[in-house]
């Protein structure tokens, strides 16, 4: 009965140790699910700069607002579009962030946004941005086990063309054209009017511009800076003021990866920036100095817009653009330009 002595030490540490194992396991499984629900997910980023890139440093943003949220997410550097789609595919990335054109495979709906000539202004296209964020098209959001939960605008791509003389159709008739490889609508067009497709990537377009073989590429205005295309339009060249697309970067995710809200807020997240970057937008398109700038002959623009409009038709008619984007589209030209004759239209 020596627990009882008077004189008795307190009691060693090896008496209760069957207890304080028994006490210290709630603690052991709660630091164990923590551990679980941090683990971050992969995220694969294209960005011609890598982790010096403004996309890049943008989704650091996103990173840290997606811990609100509960989930981690570790980002990792692409600067070649190709294999973070690849990997993507493989299951190394649980996410990919890269153009709409190579991402349209997995999301039809969000991969219609560069549809030709569907987004004419950067109004249109920070309208299309804002709805993206809205709960009716969540559905619209998944495909075959992937997500859309996210774009970020590049902005409109334009016609850089080497010898400004060459501003209508017929003009273009033998001109070799660089066109995206992944972009078959884009092929398709040029060899409408009689030009030669030069397949190109996103990350080798700078080569196309340099090519002195290759007279035409469609490009954003924030490349005139980062692909110095001063030097390859000499004092001849210059760029139509007349866009093709509207070019975005889509984050794309296995839906099995996330929590089940997380898509809608990511979604909501990317919608409320779209304000600020179309700005950016703006400001890169408004450096471009004003002598680079030209347009396309008025009556020239009509037979664009033709060309331009049946391109989209027939692509939706061949299921390689989405329906229901394209007159999400239609919708918003039409409430800025309702004098336009597309919008007496039932079509798109």
């Amino acid at each position: 009965m020596k627990f009882f002595q008077p004189n008795a030490q307190p009691a060693q540490p090896q008496k209760n140790k069957g207890f304080a194992k028994f006490a210290l396991l709630p603690l052991l499984m709660a630091s164990s699910m923590m551990a679980t629900t941090a683990q971050a997910q992969t995220l694969c980023v294209f960005d011609l700069s890598g982790t010096s890139g403004d996309y890049f440093a943008f989704m650091k943003d996103y990173a840290l607002a997606a811990q609100k949220w509960s989930v981690m997410i570790d980002l990792k550097a692409y600067n070649k579009e190709e294999q973070a789609i690849h990997d993507y595919k493989l299951g190394k990335c649980d996410a990919v962030s890269a153009t709409s054109f190579s991402t349209r495979e997995f999301n039809k709906f969000t991969g219609s946004i560069n549809a030709v000539g569907a987004i004419p202004s950067n109004t249109v296209a920070r309208n299309l941005l804002l709805l993206l964020g809205h709960p009716k098209l969540a559905p619209d959001m998944v495909e075959n086990g992937h997500e859309a939960i996210g774009a970020i605008p590049i902005g409109s791509a334009y016609l850089t063309i080497k010898d400004r003389n060459v501003n209508d159709l017929i003009k273009i008739e033998g001109k070799r054209v660089g066109v995206l490889a992944s972009d078959p609508v884009q092929r398709r067009m040029i060899t409408q009017v009689g030009g030669e497709p030069v397949l190109m990537q996103v990350d080798t377009a700078i080569l196309k511009v340099q090519d002195p073989t290759v007279d035409i590429v469609p490009l954003p205005s924030y490349s005139f800076d980062a692909f110095e295309l001063y030097r390859a339009l000499g004092n001849k060249g210059g760029i139509a003021r007349f866009p093709i697309s509207f070019m975005t970067m889509n984050v794309i995710a296995h839906q099995n990866a996330f929590p089940k809200t997380f898509g809608a807020q990511s979604r909501a997240w990317f919608a409320a920036q779209s304000p600020r970057l179309m700005k950016k937008i703006q400001y890169y398109d408004d450096k471009v100095p004003a002598r680079y700038w030209f347009d396309i002959p008025a009556d020239n623009q009509v037979a664009y817009f033709q060309l331009i409009r049946k391109m989209r038709l027939e692509f939706v008619q061949n299921q390689t653009y989405h329906p229901k984007m394209m007159h999400l589209l239609k919708r918003l030209r039409c409430q800025q330009n309702p004098q336009e004759p597309e919008c007496k239209t039932r079509d798109e």
